[in-house]
């Protein structure tokens, strides 16, 4: 697939999400030309002698220091050598693809002021799948600066890129061959400037929570029809004034038929629940999706040139600021958490004969054998791992010497939402496999289900062994990750939403 660029907006949110995963870009000639024409006169604008900060001067609390004619000739590459301070853990080959076609996009509007062959070789980077070295955390400054001097590191003679396996590698090897654009003036602190890297991982956490939403909604039907519980929290009157748990309900009642004599006059509250859960988890995808929707808008260069009363002139910005993608993530971290607990607690219930009716902890001899109680305690653990406090930092940490910084830590919130979509994942294989071993200790509680919900469940049990007998039950929890990371319940065709594989 080719991303054909003829106007910034064609680099959408959706286009950054195929990027990502794969897809060449392409800039139109005419594009090329709009750029070329808008570098020819921010450079005149630059030779008129104007301070320019980043350009004509230092950085930080040196930016009152003028940089003399020699010193401004290399300014844009030495801007990426001191501040590449970080390292390993690094973003995978998804993530680096979309932080570089964020970082295109921003570009492509014009205020960065950056040359086209610049852009043409950030394009190129996504075609030859050239995916930098950009590290996960780490990221103290009142912005992107440090992360971004990696990924842009090859373009000043150092740096590393990611190889098919997602280790990290000396660029030079790489890069050389495709022969990298010479950065010029303006060009360093441009590809240093804004947020690209937290807007990037706000088009991929989106994306990841779209796919959680279709997968917990599967299997949260899938619990309530094999447990047998009252369809009262389902139907849709329950729903008024709120339509997002509207949608909820009806996907749920999309797989789970009528029930005429639960088990119980009351369903276990984390079965109750379902609806409130995946309206909240629609929500924060919908508000993710907003965040990246308004900073690949957004201007996000500073100094940016841009059209004023007084006519086209560098203007400094606070682009930097990334506290709407790290509010977004932490809000969304809150809701990841709560559907991974309630998974958790729906698979607790599912153990216990007194709710099912089934063997305890559904094992296939009670007493001498286990049954599912370790996978149990496997789900608990991996919440307690992501529970706690948000990441976003909201007052301001000295770190440049007495120049004031103001950091929001997007990519360390960024980084806690990846952690919990993880552990949801886990909670989801755990509750798969319950559901699993209930369906085949009593295939007859699968008689209500519908939309296709039974064939999903033999895609579960093509990928794990026969039987019920105790096993190595780790083993089955990772063959059900692979199989939810690979598409399990997004196929179009089917009741749930469809959505791309998580990164």
């Amino acid at each position: 697939m080719t991303v054909v660029v003829d106007e910034p907006d064609d680099l959408d949110r959706a286009a950054v999400l195929a990027a990502a995963h794969g897809a060449a870009v392409r800039l139109s000639d005419g594009l090329l030309a709009r750029l070329a024409e808008r570098r020819r006169t921010a450079l005149a604008a630059l030779a008129d002698g104007p301070d320019v900060y980043g350009v004509t001067t230092g950085m930080g609390a040196l930016s009152d220091t003028r940089l003399d004619a020699a010193a401004q000739a290399d300014h844009s590459q030495r801007l990426m050598l001191a501040r590449a301070v970080g390292g390993p853990p690094w973003v995978s080959r998804v993530e680096s693809r979309a932080m570089v076609a964020v970082r295109l996009r921003s570009f492509l509007a014009g205020d960065a002021a950056v040359s086209a062959e610049l852009c043409a070789w950030l394009a190129r980077l996504l075609t030859d799948d050239v995916a930098p070295a950009v590290p996960r955390t780490g990221s103290g400054a009142a912005g992107e600066i440090l992360p971004l001097a990696h990924a842009w590191g090859h373009l000043a003679g150092v740096g590393r890129v990611l190889d098919a396996d997602g280790v990290a590698v000396p660029a030079g090897p790489v890069v050389d061959a495709l022969s990298p654009p010479r950065l010029g003036p303006k060009e360093g602190i441009a590809l240093l400037a804004g947020v690209p890297a937290a807007t990037a991982l706000a088009v991929l956490r989106a994306s990841d929570i779209d796919r959680l939403i279709a997968q917990t909604t599967v299997v949260a039907a899938a619990g309530i029809v094999l447990v047998g519980v009252s369809r009262d929290p389902y139907l849709p009157a329950v729903a008024r004034g709120d339509d997002e748990l509207a949608a909820s309900l009806a996907r749920l009642g999309e797989y789970v038929g009528p029930l005429a004599a639960p088990g119980h006059l009351q369903a276990p509250v984390s079965f109750r629940v379902a609806g409130p859960v995946l309206a909240h988890l629609r929500r924060e995808h919908a508000r993710l999706e907003q965040v990246a929707e308004r900073a690949l808008g957004a201007v996000a260069d500073s100094p940016a040139y841009l059209p004023t009363d007084e006519g086209d002139r560098f203007v400094g910005t606070a682009s930097f600021h990334g506290l709407d993608q790290a509010a977004g993530f932490d809000s969304a971290r809150a809701a990841v958490v709560h559907a991974a607990a309630v998974g958790a607690a729906r698979l607790h219930r599912m153990l216990d004969p007194r709710v099912t009716g089934l063997p305890a902890q559904l094992s296939a001899d009670p007493g001498p054998q286990a049954g599912l109680s370790p996978v149990h305690k496997r789900a608990v653990a991996v919440v307690h791992d992501v529970a706690g406090w948000p990441a976003t930092y909201v007052a301001p940490i000295e770190t440049s010497n007495g120049q004031e910084d103001v950091q929001t830590f997007a990519l360390e919130a960024a980084e806690r939402l990846r952690l919990a979509l993880d552990a949801a994942e886990q909670v989801l294989a755990c509750e798969l496999l319950a559901l699993h071993q209930a369906r085949l200790l009593a295939p007859e509680r699968m008689a209500a289900a519908r939309g296709g919900l039974a064939a999903l469940l033999d895609q579960v049990a093509a990928v794990l062994p026969p039987g019920v007998e105790d096993r190595p039950w780790g083993e089955d929890v990772e063959r059900l990750r692979e199989l939810l990371r690979t598409g399990w319940a997004l196929d179009r065709s089917s009741p749930g939403r469809p959505g791309a594989a998580r990164s």
